[in-house]
């Protein structure tokens, strides 16, 4: 098969590198891919979010496959714009990947489904958002569309909660605002790759979010994961299964919206059972980076059967073990991360059952410079979680650059 692989990030270079594994791939493009990932395949200069510059690339190359990796190319109606053309794609159309875009309408969704998932308030009327979240107090304050990371404040406080009203009323994504009861409980990313009506899980995996150890900082896109976290039984797993991705696919495919792609839960284990936070369109990243590592199945076929509308997987095989990603960051990151701070470690090959996936750099002078905010992710697999880490922070050691910012106790917590 020829595939194109839309995005540049590290999620977008631990997916190539596991599609390289295919017996059935002949070729990859990258798009438009990263100055770490042209190292190994070819990458194309386009706009992943442009319909019409992916079209005219997919149909150019002449690929079987498009696999999308970010949610904006998506939202952005790629997806839509493949499938009229011909060419199948793994990725939702627009009007499904609103369950990412639209956390009013994904509630909406949510609550027809029977989807367990907090308590929530819709507002468009600002000033009644403001009175509500005083009366309310300790809440969390959800701008309704994308915001870069920036569209959730848990508030302690009425008036902590109105301030949060006013602020995130005034981003493009907050025309209108939710207003969600508080949850307490470990939270969980779980991804099922769907072909609009069945769905096979992915191992249940567990981002870290803020940006220093102990869960303490600022929010970012994600500082390491670990899969698979073992926070749910088999049993109760299955049934997140049928309860959350199984009701949330009949859903869609009632509206008139079938799902074909990665369908992304983020969970909340509370003390009355597992309750939704979000959904989101897309594999995950960082969580993507340690699936990868853990997965021992060809999902080359997994991927084209889900956007031919034919799963026949139930079960994906998992390599015995724990995978662990580590994120490290550019300085400053993530208010306004530094940029063209030279990479050393690189050039050495990684231990084996270590890999790298590179995202936030770019080439200057014949050598690899950080570019963006999260630089890469070293990802380890291990035969437990203990050894996995270990190998992880040991190559995490050994690459080095100004400033770097990781968080040493990914995983840490899990349970033994």
């Amino acid at each position: 098969m020829k595939v194109l692989l839309l995005g540049s990030g590290a999620r977008e270079h631990a997916l190539a590198w596991k599609l390289s594994q295919s017996r059935e791939l002949w070729k990859l493009w990258c798009a438009p891919g990263n100055a770490g990932m042209e190292q190994r395949w070819a990458c194309k200069a386009i706009d992943p979010s442009s319909p019409a510059q992916v079209c005219e690339l997919a149909l150019t190359l002449g690929v079987d496959l498009v696999v999308v990796g970010p949610e904006a190319p998506l939202m952005a109606g790629v997806a839509d714009g493949l499938r009229k053309v011909g060419v199948a794609v793994f990725g939702p159309d627009a009007a499904a990947a609103r369950i990412e875009g639209s956390k009013a309408w994904a509630k909406e969704v949510m609550q027809a489904a029977k989807v367990p998932t907090a308590r929530c308030e819709v507002f468009t009327d600002l000033a009644k958002a403001e009175a509500r979240a005083l009366a309310w107090g300790r809440v969390v304050v959800k701008a309704d569309g994308l915001a870069a990371g920036k569209g959730v404040v848990v508030a302690d406080s009425g008036e902590e909660a109105a301030e949060a009203v006013r602020a995130l009323g005034k981003l493009p994504a907050g025309a209108t605002l939710l207003l969600e009861e508080r949850m307490s409980g470990p939270e969980l990313s779980l991804i099922a790759l769907c072909d609009g009506e069945r769905y096979v899980l992915l191992p249940p995996a567990q981002d870290h979010k803020r940006l220093r150890d102990g869960d303490a900082g600022p929010n970012t896109g994600g500082m390491g994961a670990y899969a698979p976290a073992q926070l749910l039984t088999p049993a109760l797993l299955d049934e997140v299964g049928r309860q959350v991705i199984g009701a949330t696919l009949l859903e869609l495919q009632r509206r008139g919206a079938p799902f074909r792609g990665a369908l992304f839960a983020g969970l909340m284990l509370t003390p009355d059972g597992p309750r939704v936070l979000e959904f989101n369109c897309r594999l995950g990243d960082p969580e993507t980076q340690p699936l990868m590592m853990q997965l021992d199945e060809d999902l080359l076929p997994v991927l084209a059967a889900c956007a031919a509308g034919k799963l026949r997987h139930t079960r994906l095989k998992t390599k015995p073990g724990v995978s662990v990603g580590v994120v490290l960051a550019a300085h400053g990151y993530p208010e306004s991360p530094r940029a063209g701070d030279a990479i050393d470690g690189l050039g050495t090959a990684a231990a084996a059952g270590v890999e790298r996936f590179l995202a936030g750099v770019k080439k200057e002078g014949g050598a690899l410079v950080t570019a963006g905010g999260r630089v890469m992710t070293v990802c380890a697999q291990g035969p437990d979680l203990a050894a996995a880490r270990a190998l992880a922070y040991a190559e995490a050691e050994r690459v080095k650059f100004a400033g770097v910012q990781y968080r040493r106790d990914i995983g840490a917590a899990a349970p033994r």
